[in-house]
Protein backbone atom coordinates (compact mmCIF):
# COMPACT_ATOMS: atom_id res chain seq x y z
CA UNK A 1 0.00 0.00 0.00
CA UNK A 2 2.65 2.59 1.41
CA UNK A 3 5.22 4.34 -0.58
CA UNK A 4 7.79 3.18 -3.39
CA UNK A 5 10.31 5.23 -1.89
CA UNK A 6 10.72 3.50 1.28
CA UNK A 7 11.31 0.23 -0.66
CA UNK A 8 14.07 1.71 -3.44
CA UNK A 9 15.61 3.03 -0.26
CA UNK A 10 15.50 -0.77 1.72
CA UNK A 11 17.64 -1.48 -1.60
CA UNK A 12 19.89 1.26 -0.65
CA UNK A 13 20.77 0.36 2.44
CA UNK A 14 21.68 -2.72 1.03
CA UNK A 15 24.38 -1.49 -1.92
CA UNK A 16 27.29 -1.13 0.51
CA UNK A 17 27.17 -4.69 1.37
CA UNK A 18 25.93 -6.55 -1.51
CA UNK A 19 27.47 -4.30 -4.50
CA UNK A 20 25.59 -2.03 -6.57
CA UNK A 21 25.91 -4.19 -10.10
CA UNK A 22 25.01 -7.44 -8.19
CA UNK A 23 22.33 -5.58 -6.36
CA UNK A 24 20.80 -3.91 -9.67
CA UNK A 25 20.98 -7.05 -11.66
CA UNK A 26 19.12 -8.86 -8.93
CA UNK A 27 16.43 -5.80 -9.24
CA UNK A 28 16.01 -5.79 -12.76
CA UNK A 29 15.06 -9.59 -12.98
CA UNK A 30 12.23 -9.31 -10.73
CA UNK A 31 10.54 -5.63 -11.57
CA UNK A 32 8.12 -5.39 -13.90
CA UNK A 33 8.62 -2.40 -16.41
CA UNK A 34 5.40 -0.49 -17.68
CA UNK A 35 4.78 3.19 -19.14
CA UNK A 36 3.28 4.42 -15.71
CA UNK A 37 3.14 7.92 -17.14
CA UNK A 38 1.23 9.78 -19.61
CA UNK A 39 3.59 11.21 -22.03
CA UNK A 40 1.86 15.05 -21.24
CA UNK A 41 3.22 14.48 -17.44
CA UNK A 42 6.06 13.20 -18.47
CA UNK A 43 9.63 15.31 -18.60
CA UNK A 44 11.65 14.84 -21.68
CA UNK A 45 15.15 14.46 -20.20
CA UNK A 46 16.94 11.32 -18.92
CA UNK A 47 20.13 12.60 -16.61
CA UNK A 48 19.84 12.60 -12.75
CA UNK A 49 21.54 15.39 -11.67
CA UNK A 50 18.18 17.37 -10.00
CA UNK A 51 16.17 18.96 -9.34
CA UNK A 52 13.86 15.05 -9.70
CA UNK A 53 10.12 14.39 -9.56
CA UNK A 54 9.07 10.80 -9.22
CA UNK A 55 5.16 9.98 -8.59
CA UNK A 56 4.78 7.05 -6.61
CA UNK A 57 0.58 5.48 -6.59
CA UNK A 58 -0.22 2.80 -3.84
CA UNK A 59 -3.03 0.66 -5.24
CA UNK A 60 -5.77 -0.89 -2.83
CA UNK A 61 -5.01 -3.89 -5.01
CA UNK A 62 -5.10 -7.40 -2.94
CA UNK A 63 -4.30 -10.60 -4.12
CA UNK A 64 -6.14 -12.34 -6.61
CA UNK A 65 -7.80 -8.45 -7.66
CA UNK A 66 -8.20 -8.90 -11.11
CA UNK A 67 -10.79 -5.99 -12.13
CA UNK A 68 -10.58 -1.87 -12.74
CA UNK A 69 -12.61 -1.47 -9.53
CA UNK A 70 -9.50 -0.16 -7.80
CA UNK A 71 -8.54 3.38 -6.62
CA UNK A 72 -5.37 4.59 -4.90
CA UNK A 73 -4.41 4.42 -1.15
CA UNK A 74 -1.62 6.30 -1.48
CA UNK A 75 -1.05 9.04 -3.82
CA UNK A 76 2.53 10.93 -3.45
CA UNK A 77 4.79 13.29 -5.04
CA UNK A 78 8.96 13.12 -4.26
CA UNK A 79 10.58 15.89 -4.97
CA UNK A 80 14.62 15.33 -4.72
CA UNK A 81 16.27 18.97 -4.63
CA UNK A 82 19.25 19.23 -6.66
CA UNK A 83 22.44 17.23 -4.95
CA UNK A 84 20.12 14.64 -4.62
CA UNK A 85 20.79 14.61 -0.47
CA UNK A 86 16.87 15.27 0.54
CA UNK A 87 14.02 14.51 -0.29
CA UNK A 88 10.41 15.79 0.48
CA UNK A 89 7.32 13.31 -0.07
CA UNK A 90 4.44 15.38 -0.62
CA UNK A 91 1.22 13.32 -0.10
CA UNK A 92 -1.80 14.75 -2.11
CA UNK A 93 -4.97 13.94 -0.03
CA UNK A 94 -7.08 10.92 -1.81
CA UNK A 95 -10.31 12.90 -1.42
CA UNK A 96 -9.15 16.27 -3.74
CA UNK A 97 -11.32 17.59 -5.77
CA UNK A 98 -10.13 17.83 -8.95
CA UNK A 99 -10.77 17.75 -13.00
CA UNK A 100 -10.04 14.56 -14.54
CA UNK A 101 -9.76 14.12 -18.12
CA UNK A 102 -12.24 11.89 -20.47
CA UNK A 103 -10.73 8.18 -20.49
CA UNK A 104 -12.54 4.93 -21.73
CA UNK A 105 -15.80 4.75 -20.04
CA UNK A 106 -15.58 8.04 -18.41
CA UNK A 107 -16.66 10.93 -20.05
CA UNK A 108 -14.60 13.52 -18.09
CA UNK A 109 -15.40 15.84 -14.94
CA UNK A 110 -14.26 16.78 -11.04
CA UNK A 111 -14.28 14.00 -8.60
CA UNK A 112 -12.09 12.65 -5.92
CA UNK A 113 -8.22 12.42 -7.16
CA UNK A 114 -8.25 8.83 -6.15
CA UNK A 115 -10.89 7.75 -8.65
CA UNK A 116 -8.57 8.78 -11.34
CA UNK A 117 -6.63 5.41 -11.24
CA UNK A 118 -9.97 3.32 -11.11
CA UNK A 119 -11.68 5.43 -14.06
CA UNK A 120 -8.43 4.73 -16.38
CA UNK A 121 -8.58 1.26 -15.48
CA UNK A 122 -6.56 0.48 -13.10
CA UNK A 123 -2.72 -0.71 -13.67
CA UNK A 124 -0.95 1.12 -16.30
CA UNK A 125 -3.89 2.98 -17.89
CA UNK A 126 -4.89 3.78 -14.52
CA UNK A 127 -1.28 5.11 -13.46
CA UNK A 128 -1.22 7.06 -16.87
CA UNK A 129 -4.65 8.99 -16.26
CA UNK A 130 -3.68 9.84 -12.62
CA UNK A 131 -0.69 11.16 -14.02
CA UNK A 132 -2.29 13.48 -16.38
CA UNK A 133 -4.68 14.38 -13.89
CA UNK A 134 -1.66 15.47 -11.71
CA UNK A 135 0.20 17.55 -14.33
CA UNK A 136 -3.21 19.17 -15.21
CA UNK A 137 -3.11 20.04 -11.54
CA UNK A 138 0.06 21.28 -10.39
CA UNK A 139 2.29 21.71 -13.93
CA UNK A 140 4.44 19.07 -12.46
CA UNK A 141 5.93 16.76 -14.76
CA UNK A 142 7.58 13.67 -14.23
CA UNK A 143 10.91 11.84 -13.95
CA UNK A 144 9.70 8.62 -13.52
CA UNK A 145 6.97 6.66 -11.71
CA UNK A 146 6.38 3.47 -9.47
CA UNK A 147 3.00 1.27 -8.77
CA UNK A 148 2.95 -0.23 -5.03
CA UNK A 149 1.14 -3.12 -4.11
CA UNK A 150 -0.40 -3.65 -0.64
CA UNK A 151 0.44 -7.54 -0.28
CA UNK A 152 4.12 -7.30 -1.61
CA UNK A 153 4.77 -4.17 1.06
CA UNK A 154 3.36 -6.61 4.24
CA UNK A 155 5.97 -9.22 2.87
CA UNK A 156 9.07 -6.54 2.98
CA UNK A 157 8.14 -5.16 6.70
CA UNK A 158 8.55 -8.83 7.54
CA UNK A 159 11.28 -9.64 6.11
CA UNK A 160 12.84 -6.26 8.54
CA UNK A 161 11.45 -8.16 11.26
CA UNK A 162 9.00 -5.15 11.67
CA UNK A 163 8.79 -1.63 12.37
CA UNK A 164 8.97 0.49 15.49
CA UNK A 165 5.76 2.79 15.13
CA UNK A 166 5.12 5.18 17.95
CA UNK A 167 1.14 5.66 18.38
CA UNK A 168 -0.26 9.22 19.52
CA UNK A 169 -3.89 8.68 19.96
CA UNK A 170 -5.82 5.05 20.37
CA UNK A 171 -6.64 4.10 16.85
CA UNK A 172 -9.42 1.37 16.61
CA UNK A 173 -9.12 -0.43 12.91
CA UNK A 174 -12.49 -0.24 10.88
CA UNK A 175 -11.04 -3.02 8.79
CA UNK A 176 -9.83 -5.56 11.71
CA UNK A 177 -11.35 -3.97 15.06
CA UNK A 178 -7.73 -4.43 16.46
CA UNK A 179 -6.81 -1.35 18.64
CA UNK A 180 -3.85 0.83 18.58
CA UNK A 181 -2.95 1.69 22.13
CA UNK A 182 -0.82 4.97 22.75
CA UNK A 183 3.02 4.22 22.61
CA UNK A 184 5.59 3.18 20.75
CA UNK A 185 5.68 -0.69 19.65
CA UNK A 186 7.04 -2.92 16.87
CA UNK A 187 4.71 -3.69 14.37
CA UNK A 188 4.79 -6.85 12.11
CA UNK A 189 3.46 -5.93 8.36
CA UNK A 190 0.22 -6.58 9.07
CA UNK A 191 -0.31 -4.41 12.09
CA UNK A 192 1.77 -1.90 10.82
CA UNK A 193 -0.24 -1.79 7.30
CA UNK A 194 -3.47 -1.68 9.37
CA UNK A 195 -2.45 1.35 11.41
CA UNK A 196 -1.56 3.15 8.09
CA UNK A 197 -4.60 2.46 6.32
CA UNK A 198 -6.47 4.11 9.21
CA UNK A 199 -8.68 7.34 8.89
CA UNK A 200 -11.55 7.71 10.54
CA UNK A 201 -12.42 8.80 14.29
CA UNK A 202 -8.56 10.35 14.22
CA UNK A 203 -8.54 14.16 15.56
CA UNK A 204 -6.95 14.63 12.01
CA UNK A 205 -9.13 12.61 10.01
CA UNK A 206 -7.23 11.77 6.24
CA UNK A 207 -4.31 14.50 7.73
CA UNK A 208 -3.49 11.77 10.59
CA UNK A 209 -3.04 9.30 7.81
CA UNK A 210 -1.07 10.72 5.73
CA UNK A 211 1.12 11.56 8.64
CA UNK A 212 1.12 8.00 9.91
CA UNK A 213 2.04 6.86 6.41
CA UNK A 214 5.11 9.15 6.66
CA UNK A 215 6.02 7.92 10.07
CA UNK A 216 5.92 4.09 8.34
CA UNK A 217 8.21 5.17 5.78
CA UNK A 218 10.67 6.67 8.09
CA UNK A 219 10.39 3.77 10.21
CA UNK A 220 10.99 1.24 6.78
CA UNK A 221 14.29 3.12 6.93
CA UNK A 222 15.67 3.32 10.20
CA UNK A 223 14.94 -0.59 10.06
CA UNK A 224 16.82 -0.90 7.10
CA UNK A 225 19.68 0.85 8.38
CA UNK A 226 20.16 -1.54 11.54
CA UNK A 227 18.67 -5.04 10.50
CA UNK A 228 20.74 -7.60 10.31
CA UNK A 229 19.03 -8.75 6.94
CA UNK A 230 21.65 -6.57 5.29
CA UNK A 231 24.81 -8.90 6.32
CA UNK A 232 22.47 -12.14 5.95
CA UNK A 233 22.47 -13.57 2.26
CA UNK A 234 19.49 -15.87 2.01
CA UNK A 235 17.31 -12.80 3.58
CA UNK A 236 19.01 -10.02 1.15
CA UNK A 237 18.13 -12.09 -1.61
CA UNK A 238 14.06 -12.42 -0.26
CA UNK A 239 13.85 -8.84 0.68
CA UNK A 240 15.33 -8.18 -2.62
CA UNK A 241 12.59 -10.56 -4.75
CA UNK A 242 9.33 -8.97 -2.18
CA UNK A 243 10.44 -5.20 -3.05
CA UNK A 244 10.95 -6.20 -7.03
CA UNK A 245 7.67 -7.87 -7.23
CA UNK A 246 5.88 -4.95 -4.78
CA UNK A 247 6.69 -2.59 -7.65
CA UNK A 248 6.12 -1.33 -11.06
CA UNK A 249 8.48 1.16 -12.51
CA UNK A 250 8.63 3.72 -14.66
CA UNK A 251 12.39 5.34 -14.94
CA UNK A 252 11.89 7.18 -17.95
CA UNK A 253 14.73 5.48 -19.75
CA UNK A 254 17.31 5.41 -16.80
CA UNK A 255 18.81 2.38 -15.83
CA UNK A 256 18.06 1.12 -12.41
CA UNK A 257 21.79 0.91 -11.81
CA UNK A 258 22.23 4.83 -12.19
CA UNK A 259 19.13 5.44 -10.21
CA UNK A 260 20.08 3.40 -7.28
CA UNK A 261 23.58 5.24 -7.75
CA UNK A 262 22.09 8.81 -7.94
CA UNK A 263 19.96 8.52 -5.17
CA UNK A 264 22.34 6.56 -2.56
CA UNK A 265 22.94 9.64 -0.30
CA UNK A 266 19.35 9.93 0.92
CA UNK A 267 19.01 9.06 4.22
CA UNK A 268 16.12 9.02 6.55
CA UNK A 269 17.64 12.38 7.95
CA UNK A 270 17.21 14.02 4.83
CA UNK A 271 13.57 13.42 4.30
CA UNK A 272 10.79 15.64 5.10
CA UNK A 273 6.79 14.81 4.91
CA UNK A 274 4.99 17.36 3.29
CA UNK A 275 1.12 17.38 3.36
CA UNK A 276 -0.84 19.65 0.20
CA UNK A 277 -2.73 22.90 2.20
CA UNK A 278 -5.86 22.12 1.61
CA UNK A 279 -9.09 21.71 4.03
CA UNK A 280 -12.10 19.55 3.85
CA UNK A 281 -15.33 20.29 2.73
CA UNK A 282 -18.77 18.54 1.86
CA UNK A 283 -20.40 19.13 -1.28
CA UNK A 284 -24.18 17.75 -1.85
CA UNK A 285 -23.48 15.46 0.93
CA UNK A 286 -19.92 14.23 -0.27
CA UNK A 287 -17.20 15.03 1.49
CA UNK A 288 -13.99 16.53 -0.33
CA UNK A 289 -10.71 17.99 -0.09
CA UNK A 290 -9.75 21.51 -1.65
CA UNK A 291 -6.80 23.27 -1.61
CA UNK A 292 -6.09 26.37 0.30
CA UNK A 293 -5.11 29.26 -2.25
CA UNK A 294 -4.46 26.93 -4.73
CA UNK A 295 -1.93 25.24 -2.04
CA UNK A 296 0.06 28.16 -0.93
CA UNK A 297 2.64 27.94 -3.73
CA UNK A 298 3.60 24.52 -3.00
CA UNK A 299 3.34 23.53 -6.47
CA UNK A 300 5.40 25.96 -7.78
CA UNK A 301 8.12 25.21 -5.40
CA UNK A 302 8.13 21.51 -6.32
CA UNK A 303 8.27 22.71 -9.98
CA UNK A 304 11.29 24.68 -9.26
CA UNK A 305 14.16 24.89 -7.24
CA UNK A 306 12.38 26.64 -3.71
CA UNK A 307 11.10 23.38 -1.68
CA UNK A 308 13.85 23.70 1.04
CA UNK A 309 12.14 27.24 1.42
CA UNK A 310 8.68 26.81 1.03
CA UNK A 311 9.08 24.42 4.00
CA UNK A 312 10.75 26.22 5.98
CA UNK A 313 8.17 29.34 5.38
CA UNK A 314 5.18 26.38 6.21
CA UNK A 315 6.05 24.76 9.11
CA UNK A 316 2.64 23.34 9.94
CA UNK A 317 2.15 21.36 6.73
CA UNK A 318 6.12 19.80 7.14
CA UNK A 319 6.79 16.60 9.19
CA UNK A 320 10.35 15.23 10.15
CA UNK A 321 10.57 11.70 8.60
Amino acid sequence: MLLGAGLVVVLLAAVAVVGLRVLADRYERTITHEQLLDPSARTDRTDLDGPLNYLLVGSDRRPGDTGPEQRTDTILIVHVPAGLREGYLVSVPRDLLVSIPAAAGWPGGEDKINTAYEYGGGGQSGAQLLSTTLTRLTGIRFDGAALVDFAGLRSVIDLLDGVEMCVRTEVRSIHTNRVFQPGCQRMDGAAALDYVRQRYDLPGGDYDRQTHQQQLLGAMLERAGETRVRTNPVQMHQLIKAVGESLTVDTNGVPVEDLLLALRGLSTDGLRGVQVPSYPQTIDQVSYVLLDNGGEGLFDAVRGTRMPQWAGAHPRWVTQL
